[in-house]
Protein backbone atom coordinates (compact mmCIF):
# COMPACT_ATOMS: atom_id res chain seq x y z
CA UNK A 1 0.00 0.00 0.00
CA UNK A 2 1.73 3.43 -1.09
CA UNK A 3 1.93 6.20 1.44
CA UNK A 4 -0.41 8.85 0.12
CA UNK A 5 1.95 11.98 1.42
CA UNK A 6 5.04 10.14 0.10
CA UNK A 7 3.67 9.64 -3.02
CA UNK A 8 2.37 13.54 -3.19
CA UNK A 9 5.55 14.14 -2.61
CA UNK A 10 7.59 12.66 -5.52
CA UNK A 11 4.88 13.75 -7.91
CA UNK A 12 5.28 17.28 -7.06
CA UNK A 13 8.90 17.24 -6.93
CA UNK A 14 9.29 15.37 -10.24
CA UNK A 15 6.87 18.04 -11.42
CA UNK A 16 8.76 20.92 -9.71
CA UNK A 17 12.35 19.38 -11.28
CA UNK A 18 10.89 18.93 -14.44
CA UNK A 19 9.25 22.41 -14.95
CA UNK A 20 13.02 24.07 -13.25
CA UNK A 21 14.56 21.57 -15.90
CA UNK A 22 12.87 22.99 -18.93
CA UNK A 23 12.91 26.65 -17.76
CA UNK A 24 16.82 26.50 -17.32
CA UNK A 25 18.12 24.51 -19.90
CA UNK A 26 20.97 24.59 -21.20
CA UNK A 27 22.14 26.36 -18.32
CA UNK A 28 20.59 24.06 -15.69
CA UNK A 29 23.77 22.87 -13.90
CA UNK A 30 25.46 25.74 -14.61
CA UNK A 31 23.70 27.73 -13.06
CA UNK A 32 23.74 25.71 -9.62
CA UNK A 33 27.79 25.36 -9.83
CA UNK A 34 28.00 29.00 -9.93
CA UNK A 35 25.67 30.36 -7.18
CA UNK A 36 26.56 26.99 -5.32
CA UNK A 37 26.00 28.79 -1.67
CA UNK A 38 22.51 29.59 -2.65
CA UNK A 39 22.06 26.11 -3.37
CA UNK A 40 23.71 25.00 -0.01
CA UNK A 41 22.17 27.99 2.07
CA UNK A 42 18.76 26.92 0.90
CA UNK A 43 19.30 23.06 1.85
CA UNK A 44 19.56 24.15 5.42
CA UNK A 45 17.05 27.14 4.89
CA UNK A 46 13.95 25.01 3.48
CA UNK A 47 14.25 22.31 6.13
CA UNK A 48 14.24 24.91 8.48
CA UNK A 49 10.95 27.19 7.03
CA UNK A 50 9.33 23.47 6.78
CA UNK A 51 9.65 22.28 10.71
CA UNK A 52 9.73 25.66 12.10
CA UNK A 53 7.80 28.82 11.99
CA UNK A 54 10.93 30.61 10.88
CA UNK A 55 10.49 30.87 6.98
CA UNK A 56 13.30 29.94 4.78
CA UNK A 57 14.15 33.94 4.31
CA UNK A 58 15.14 34.01 8.23
CA UNK A 59 18.16 32.12 6.76
CA UNK A 60 18.35 33.43 2.94
CA UNK A 61 18.33 37.54 4.25
CA UNK A 62 21.22 37.11 7.19
CA UNK A 63 23.08 34.84 4.54
CA UNK A 64 22.99 36.61 1.38
CA UNK A 65 23.44 40.13 3.06
CA UNK A 66 26.78 39.58 5.54
CA UNK A 67 28.25 36.05 4.36
CA UNK A 68 27.84 36.16 0.16
CA UNK A 69 27.50 40.39 0.33
CA UNK A 70 24.52 40.16 -1.93
CA UNK A 71 22.44 43.61 -1.41
CA UNK A 72 19.68 43.96 0.72
CA UNK A 73 17.13 44.41 -2.19
CA UNK A 74 17.99 41.03 -3.89
CA UNK A 75 18.11 39.38 -0.44
CA UNK A 76 14.92 40.21 -0.06
CA UNK A 77 13.24 39.76 -3.28
CA UNK A 78 15.17 36.24 -4.05
CA UNK A 79 13.42 35.22 -0.31
CA UNK A 80 9.96 35.93 -1.27
CA UNK A 81 10.69 34.33 -4.70
CA UNK A 82 11.88 31.08 -3.30
CA UNK A 83 8.94 30.96 0.12
CA UNK A 84 7.01 31.12 -2.52
CA UNK A 85 8.08 27.82 -4.24
CA UNK A 86 9.44 26.08 -0.77
CA UNK A 87 6.91 27.22 1.45
CA UNK A 88 3.93 26.29 -1.59
CA UNK A 89 5.50 23.07 -1.40
CA UNK A 90 4.91 22.84 2.38
CA UNK A 91 1.26 24.14 2.58
CA UNK A 92 0.30 21.34 0.33
CA UNK A 93 1.85 18.70 1.79
CA UNK A 94 0.28 20.03 5.01
CA UNK A 95 -2.94 19.86 3.28
CA UNK A 96 -1.81 16.05 2.02
CA UNK A 97 -1.04 14.96 4.81
CA UNK A 98 -4.12 16.36 6.52
CA UNK A 99 -1.87 18.52 9.69
CA UNK A 100 -4.07 20.52 11.97
CA UNK A 101 -3.85 23.90 11.27
CA UNK A 102 -6.14 26.88 11.81
CA UNK A 103 -7.62 27.87 8.23
CA UNK A 104 -9.91 30.49 10.48
CA UNK A 105 -6.66 32.43 11.49
CA UNK A 106 -4.45 32.21 8.03
CA UNK A 107 -7.87 33.52 6.50
CA UNK A 108 -7.81 36.94 8.98
CA UNK A 109 -3.72 36.89 8.96
CA UNK A 110 -3.64 36.90 5.39
CA UNK A 111 -5.69 39.89 4.99
CA UNK A 112 -3.65 41.71 7.28
CA UNK A 113 -0.69 40.52 5.89
CA UNK A 114 -1.46 41.38 2.09
CA UNK A 115 -2.13 44.98 3.28
CA UNK A 116 0.87 45.05 5.49
CA UNK A 117 3.23 44.13 2.22
CA UNK A 118 1.72 46.48 0.18
CA UNK A 119 2.22 49.26 2.18
CA UNK A 120 5.49 48.55 3.20
CA UNK A 121 7.13 47.06 -0.13
CA UNK A 122 5.85 50.80 -1.48
CA UNK A 123 6.54 52.93 1.05
CA UNK A 124 8.58 51.94 3.99
CA UNK A 125 11.26 49.84 2.57
CA UNK A 126 12.80 53.00 0.36
CA UNK A 127 12.94 54.79 3.79
CA UNK A 128 14.57 52.41 6.20
CA UNK A 129 18.02 51.65 7.26
CA UNK A 130 18.43 47.88 5.80
CA UNK A 131 20.95 47.30 8.95
CA UNK A 132 18.34 48.74 11.34
CA UNK A 133 15.40 46.79 9.69
CA UNK A 134 17.39 43.52 10.61
CA UNK A 135 18.21 43.95 13.81
CA UNK A 136 14.40 45.30 14.75
CA UNK A 137 13.84 42.31 13.21
CA UNK A 138 15.89 40.45 15.70
CA UNK A 139 14.84 42.26 18.65
CA UNK A 140 11.32 41.67 18.54
CA UNK A 141 12.13 37.63 17.61
CA UNK A 142 14.00 37.79 20.63
CA UNK A 143 11.84 38.93 22.78
CA UNK A 144 9.40 36.38 21.63
CA UNK A 145 12.33 33.64 22.64
CA UNK A 146 13.09 35.07 25.89
CA UNK A 147 9.07 34.78 26.82
CA UNK A 148 8.37 31.30 25.29
CA UNK A 149 11.73 29.77 27.74
CA UNK A 150 10.46 30.79 30.83
CA UNK A 151 7.11 29.51 29.75
CA UNK A 152 8.61 26.17 28.92
CA UNK A 153 10.60 25.82 32.17
CA UNK A 154 6.73 25.60 33.85
CA UNK A 155 4.06 22.64 32.65
CA UNK A 156 1.84 24.31 29.90
CA UNK A 157 -1.45 23.21 29.07
CA UNK A 158 -2.78 23.95 25.36
CA UNK A 159 -5.08 24.29 23.06
CA UNK A 160 -5.68 22.27 20.10
CA UNK A 161 -8.01 24.80 18.42
CA UNK A 162 -8.96 28.17 18.84
CA UNK A 163 -11.38 27.84 22.07
CA UNK A 164 -13.50 30.78 20.52
CA UNK A 165 -12.98 32.66 17.60
CA UNK A 166 -15.71 36.30 17.45
CA UNK A 167 -15.17 39.79 16.19
CA UNK A 168 -12.27 40.33 18.76
CA UNK A 169 -9.30 37.29 17.70
CA UNK A 170 -10.21 38.54 13.79
CA UNK A 171 -9.32 41.71 14.71
CA UNK A 172 -6.21 40.67 16.76
CA UNK A 173 -5.11 38.34 13.48
CA UNK A 174 -5.67 41.47 11.12
CA UNK A 175 -3.75 43.30 12.92
CA UNK A 176 -1.01 41.04 13.97
CA UNK A 177 -1.23 39.90 10.19
CA UNK A 178 -1.09 43.22 9.03
CA UNK A 179 2.32 43.88 11.08
CA UNK A 180 3.54 41.16 10.11
CA UNK A 181 3.67 41.16 6.62
CA UNK A 182 5.25 44.96 6.60
CA UNK A 183 7.79 42.99 7.99
CA UNK A 184 7.59 40.66 5.10
CA UNK A 185 7.71 43.76 2.47
CA UNK A 186 10.72 45.26 4.42
CA UNK A 187 13.29 41.99 5.08
CA UNK A 188 11.64 38.96 3.11
CA UNK A 189 10.26 37.28 6.04
CA UNK A 190 8.24 38.02 9.56
CA UNK A 191 4.45 37.15 9.23
CA UNK A 192 5.18 33.46 10.35
CA UNK A 193 7.29 34.16 13.21
CA UNK A 194 5.11 37.03 14.88
CA UNK A 195 1.15 35.36 14.15
CA UNK A 196 3.36 32.23 15.63
CA UNK A 197 3.93 34.37 18.59
CA UNK A 198 0.32 35.46 19.38
CA UNK A 199 -0.71 32.02 18.47
CA UNK A 200 1.15 30.05 21.12
CA UNK A 201 1.12 33.16 23.59
CA UNK A 202 -2.19 34.61 23.20
CA UNK A 203 -4.42 32.14 22.28
CA UNK A 204 -2.23 29.30 24.28
CA UNK A 205 -2.56 27.22 20.69
CA UNK A 206 -0.01 24.02 20.76
CA UNK A 207 3.02 24.66 19.05
CA UNK A 208 2.29 21.39 16.93
CA UNK A 209 -0.84 23.42 15.10
CA UNK A 210 0.98 27.10 15.39
CA UNK A 211 3.99 26.16 13.32
CA UNK A 212 1.77 24.88 10.22
CA UNK A 213 -0.46 27.10 10.02
CA UNK A 214 2.54 29.50 10.43
CA UNK A 215 4.09 27.98 7.32
CA UNK A 216 1.36 28.14 5.41
CA UNK A 217 0.68 32.06 6.54
CA UNK A 218 4.30 32.54 5.03
CA UNK A 219 3.64 30.93 1.88
CA UNK A 220 0.57 33.01 0.81
CA UNK A 221 2.38 36.62 2.26
CA UNK A 222 5.72 35.30 0.20
CA UNK A 223 3.47 34.58 -3.11
CA UNK A 224 1.84 37.96 -2.46
CA UNK A 225 4.88 39.75 -1.92
CA UNK A 226 6.43 38.18 -5.04
CA UNK A 227 3.69 38.75 -7.31
CA UNK A 228 3.68 42.67 -6.17
CA UNK A 229 7.78 42.45 -7.43
CA UNK A 230 7.13 40.88 -10.42
CA UNK A 231 3.83 43.07 -11.44
CA UNK A 232 4.82 46.19 -9.82
CA UNK A 233 7.69 47.49 -8.76
CA UNK A 234 10.28 45.06 -10.66
CA UNK A 235 13.66 43.75 -8.57
CA UNK A 236 13.47 40.07 -10.24
CA UNK A 237 16.36 40.74 -11.93
CA UNK A 238 18.59 38.22 -13.93
CA UNK A 239 21.01 37.47 -11.42
CA UNK A 240 18.31 37.04 -8.65
CA UNK A 241 16.69 34.75 -11.13
CA UNK A 242 19.69 32.70 -11.06
CA UNK A 243 19.92 32.78 -7.48
CA UNK A 244 16.34 31.13 -7.62
CA UNK A 245 16.83 28.97 -10.44
CA UNK A 246 20.08 27.74 -8.02
CA UNK A 247 17.99 27.04 -5.01
CA UNK A 248 14.25 25.95 -6.82
CA UNK A 249 15.91 21.90 -6.79
CA UNK A 250 16.51 21.66 -3.53
CA UNK A 251 13.24 23.73 -1.36
CA UNK A 252 11.12 21.35 -3.16
CA UNK A 253 12.09 18.77 -0.97
CA UNK A 254 13.63 20.46 2.18
CA UNK A 255 10.40 22.12 2.85
CA UNK A 256 8.30 19.15 3.13
CA UNK A 257 11.02 17.11 4.54
CA UNK A 258 10.73 19.85 7.02
CA UNK A 259 6.57 19.60 7.74
CA UNK A 260 7.00 16.03 7.93
CA UNK A 261 9.71 16.24 10.71
CA UNK A 262 7.60 18.35 12.59
CA UNK A 263 4.77 16.22 12.85
CA UNK A 264 6.91 13.49 14.32
CA UNK A 265 7.96 16.47 17.37
CA UNK A 266 6.40 17.70 20.47
CA UNK A 267 5.73 20.54 21.73
CA UNK A 268 9.05 21.34 23.83
CA UNK A 269 10.80 20.08 20.93
CA UNK A 270 9.52 22.24 18.75
CA UNK A 271 9.48 25.32 21.34
CA UNK A 272 13.59 24.54 21.72
CA UNK A 273 14.78 24.37 18.43
CA UNK A 274 12.99 27.32 17.57
CA UNK A 275 14.59 29.04 20.95
CA UNK A 276 18.13 27.52 19.92
CA UNK A 277 17.44 29.13 16.11
CA UNK A 278 16.53 32.58 17.39
CA UNK A 279 19.58 32.47 19.22
CA UNK A 280 21.93 31.78 16.89
CA UNK A 281 19.88 34.31 14.90
CA UNK A 282 21.05 37.02 17.46
CA UNK A 283 24.17 36.17 17.35
CA UNK A 284 24.53 36.30 13.85
CA UNK A 285 23.18 39.79 14.27
CA UNK A 286 25.52 40.91 16.66
CA UNK A 287 28.43 39.91 14.79
CA UNK A 288 27.67 40.87 11.20
CA UNK A 289 25.38 43.87 11.41
CA UNK A 290 27.48 47.14 12.11
CA UNK A 291 26.20 48.45 15.08
CA UNK A 292 25.66 52.39 15.57
CA UNK A 293 24.29 54.18 18.57
CA UNK A 294 21.20 54.58 16.89
CA UNK A 295 20.48 51.02 16.05
CA UNK A 296 21.51 49.71 19.13
CA UNK A 297 19.18 52.09 21.10
CA UNK A 298 16.48 51.70 18.69
CA UNK A 299 16.38 47.67 19.26
CA UNK A 300 16.35 48.09 22.31
CA UNK A 301 13.67 50.16 22.98
CA UNK A 302 11.71 47.65 20.35
CA UNK A 303 13.11 44.91 22.51
CA UNK A 304 11.61 46.35 25.66
CA UNK A 305 8.48 46.74 23.90
CA UNK A 306 7.80 43.56 22.63
CA UNK A 307 8.86 41.83 25.68
CA UNK A 308 5.97 43.82 27.45
CA UNK A 309 3.88 42.99 24.86
CA UNK A 310 4.34 39.08 25.07
CA UNK A 311 4.14 39.03 28.75
CA UNK A 312 1.10 40.63 28.61
CA UNK A 313 0.09 37.99 26.10
CA UNK A 314 1.13 35.12 28.32
CA UNK A 315 -0.41 36.38 31.18
CA UNK A 316 -3.84 36.75 29.68
CA UNK A 317 -6.30 34.39 31.11
CA UNK A 318 -8.74 34.42 27.95
CA UNK A 319 -7.78 31.73 26.23
CA UNK A 320 -6.20 29.81 29.24
CA UNK A 321 -7.22 26.14 28.47
CA UNK A 322 -9.67 24.46 30.63
CA UNK A 323 -7.55 21.57 32.69
CA UNK A 324 -10.32 18.11 31.87
CA UNK A 325 -10.61 17.53 35.79
CA UNK A 326 -12.28 21.64 35.94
Amino acid sequence: MFNKPLLFSMMLTLLVWSAWYGYSTPHSLSIIKQNWPVTLTMVFGSFIAGATSEGGGAVAFPVFTKVLHITPMDAKIFSLAIQSIGMMAGTLTIIVMRVAVEWRLILWASLGGLFGVVFSSLLLAPMLQPALLKMLFTSMIVSFALTLAVLNWQERQYNHSMPVFGRQEKLIMLVTGAIGGSMTGLVGNGIDIICFSVMVLLFRLSEKVSTPTSVVLMAVNALSGFILHLAVLGGFTGRVENYWLAAVPVVVVGAPLGVYCCTKLNNKTIAGVLILLIVLELISSLCLIPLTGTIVSVSLAVFAAFSLVYYRMSRSLRYRPVREEE
